[in-house]
């Protein structure tokens, strides 16, 4: 079975979009082969920052022959309908076999298809993605229709039989012809070389000074940069991000470590960090004992005679011009941080946080004003809270924030500090965005809770009073992550907030709240608490009957009744007690209906006639007071527990008793001892949404 080596070779292609890239070259291709009828045993591709390669391995030689029949109308079908089938099937009449049905004599149309050779599949199939690759940006060049992310040089497309032998698959796609070479490093290796298969191709990179695989390259980088920080006494600050970049801005990797001056040291090590990897690619090295970051570690493309002495040089040159420019924004920042910040909070009267919501200045007042009434919940100071909440948008001013928005809030926590603010309004001001994502910590110190949820509250309320919601996969202002955090926030800190007063306060400072807004936000929010609950292993049909209960607007009561439900109906008495609800509901259902009565007027155990009467009654009996104990101390194991013991006397008296029986008063009260059942069994969840 022959091998298949596609490469596609360009100028420069950003790393951004290499890995999907390949991907998406593996995937039209092998997909186009397989429906083409020509199966493989494995594909893999690789990126470099000039080229896409797949190789396929154990692929058909030549696609099957296909046999396919068609049924067609009966022989005594009206001519045009005769004429559409034979158009359809593409055959003739004399083509057409007559065979015996029920129903009479009906034609069939037997089609084969022979099989193709596959050089002559493969050519269609790449010209086919090529010609159609969906990158994100594309570009033409000189007098040719073709688009591609950056000129296309080359294509180089062999196939290799068993026997080693290659042959290269003819194709051109606008002038560019499939041939078997390919060119190594741009500076080290350069001029095209020839391959013969895929460990040739690969072989042959390596010593032209071209690492194809992307995970090859980005090992190599952090444990050079590694190593250079350690013989230096130093740590490399990892950065999974920035490292799977760099792997795409080179084909050769070449750390070098160069030290920072010493005139930026005094910068946080989080400007420094940012600076050098938004305008530079360096990695940051920092000291274990100062943890200041004073070196950095940048990855050339190349070997040089001098061992990266002049890139080295030619880096830090431009790197200290790049430094002076934050320790200048960083002593701006921290003159108008010793002066109260004042103007920056002044300034953000001028800044439009959405047209119709108002300035950031509007929303900071409505965010101190709810965090004024949410810290009674959270256990902190309503004053700090409130200070906390003024200041913790004043570093978006800041000039440090405008230069590198990614460090809004901790540079407010360094400009707090600098003002002389208290350690929990310099905390709030960094920890009020969190969390920001599922894997993303919560804040658990009471001042910065508050802050975050009354920033994130007023997100939402704000939105949803101008009717600006999340519709299909559209969620232009994050605010399901709004709603994630909120949920968040108020589980993971054991919170017992009340949803609908939240909403209500926020929304009345909103301009012009639509009606309904409130319930629907709060229908939005239990939407959000479904999908985390759901990631957490509970079903959500009990997610449901706990929603459906009273004082579901105190998300971490919902939660808690929740869990517990699920635990028990993951035992065998809650299975088994959830059968005997739904039977006994019913029954009752039934009745109400057939009566026109709800019979909810008590039962009385002196019209029991059986033993299993008068057990169902002593174990509701003995179930009532502990479950309501349980619930009025919010233990809904406990509630749980005495439910799932209703369990065998329910059985018992199903096993042995007639409800509807011919006699009228046992028959009522019976119904009526379902009844108590029901609104016992309710009082701690809906069963009538759990499934099964």
């Amino acid at each position: 079975m022959p091998d298949l080596l596609i490469e596609l070779f360009s100028e420069e292609i950003p790393a951004r979009m290499q890995a999907k890239a390949a991907e998406d070259l593996r995937q039209r291709v092998t997909d186009g082969l397989v429906e083409a009828g020509l199966t493989y045993a494995g594909a893999a591709s690789f990126s470099t920052p000039r080229r896409l390669t797949l190789a396929i391995e154990g692929m058909l030689a030549q696609s099957p022959t296909l046999r396919e029949e068609r049924k067609g109308p009966r022989v005594d079908a009206p001519e045009k309908a005769i004429e559409g089938f034979l158009r359809g099937a593409g055959v003739s009449r004399d083509e057409l076999e007559v065979r015996d049905e029920k129903k009479g004599q009906v034609y069939f149309a037997v089609i084969s298809k022979p099989g193709r050779p596959a050089e002559e599949i493969v050519a269609e199939v790449l010209e086919q993605t090529i010609r159609n690759f969906p990158w994100p940006k594309s570009m033409r060049w000189g007098a040719g229709s073709l688009r591609w992310v950056r000129p296309l040089h080359s294509i180089l497309c062999l196939m290799t039989n068993d026997a080693g032998e290659a042959q290269i698959v003819p194709m051109d796609v606008d002038g560019i012809t499939a041939g078997d070479s390919t060119e190594g490093h741009r500076f080290m290796a350069p001029g095209r070389f020839a391959v013969s298969s895929f460990e040739d191709y690969a072989a042959k990179l390596k010593r032209a000074y071209v690492v194809l695989d992307p995970e090859e390259r980005a090992q190599a980088i952090w444990q050079e940069a590694s190593n250079l920080a350690f013989a230096a006494g130093m740590e490399l600050v990892e950065d999974k991000g920035l490292l799977r970049e760099v792997a795409g801005l080179v084909e050769w990797p070449v750390p070098l470590m160069g030290a920072i001056d010493e005139a930026f040291l005094g910068l946080p090590p989080e400007v420094l960090q940012t600076s050098m990897k938004e305008h530079q690619k360096f990695f940051s090295v920092k000291n274990p004992k100062t943890g200041r970051i004073e070196k950095f570690v940048t990855v050339a493309n190349r070997e040089t005679a001098d061992h990266g002495a002049t890139i080295l040089a030619g880096n830090q040159k431009v790197l200290s011009a790049r430094l002076a420019d934050a320790k200048f924004f960083w002593e701006n920042d921290l003159r108008e941080a010793e002066a109260g910040g004042t103007a920056w909070l002044a300034s953000l009267d001028n800044v439009t946080f959405h047209n119709k919501l108002g300035s950031q200045a509007a929303r900071i007042d409505r965010i101190a004003a709810l965090a004024r009434e949410i810290a009674g919940v959270t256990g902190a100071d309503a004053d700090l809270a409130e200070q906390a909440a003024r200041w913790a948008k004043a570093d978006l001013s800041s000039e440090m924030v405008y230069e590198f928005p990614e460090l809004q809030g901790l540079m407010g926590r360094y400009y707090a500090e600098k003002a002389g603010l208290p350690a929990e309004v310099a905390g709030a001001a960094q920890e009020h965005y969190s969390p920001l994502g599922p894997s993303d910590d919560v804040p658990t110190a009471p001042v910065s809770v508050t802050v975050a949820l009354a920033d994130k509250l007023d997100t939402l309320t704000g939105f949803w009073a101008i009717d600006e919601k999340p519709t299909g996969s559209k969620d232009p202002f994050a605010l399901r992550r709004a709603a994630l955090g909120v949920i968040r926030l108020v589980l993971e800190n054991g919170l017992s907030l009340n949803m609908d007063e939240a909403i209500a306060k926020g929304l009345g400072q909103q301009p012009g709240a639509t009606d309904g807004a409130a319930a629907d936000l709060l229908s939005f929010i239990h939407d959000r608490l479904k999908v985390y609950l759901r990631d957490e292993g509970l079903r959500h049909d009990v997610i449901d009957a706990c929603l459906a209960m009273e004082g579901n607007d105190d998300l971490a009561l919902v939660v808690k009744r929740a869990r517990a439900l699920g635990e028990m109906l993951g035992t065998e008495d809650g299975e088994n007690l959830l059968q005997g609800f739904k039977r006994a509901n019913n029954i009752l259902s039934q009745a109400e209906d057939k009566d026109g009565v709800e019979y909810s007027y008590g039962a009385d155990v002196k019209f029991a006639e059986t033993e299993e009467e008068r057990a169902l009654f002593a174990a509701l009996d003995a179930a009532e007071p502990k479950i309501a104990a349980a619930l009025k101390a919010q233990d809904f194991n406990a509630a749980m527990a005495a439910m799932a013991a209703l369990r065998a006397p329910i059985d018992a008296f199903f096993e042995a008793v007639q409800v509807n029986t011919d006699k009228d008063v046992v028959r009522r009260n019976r119904l009526n001892l379902l009844s108590r059942i029901r609104g016992l069994v309710g009082s701690v969840a809906d069963l009538t949404r759990v499934e099964g």
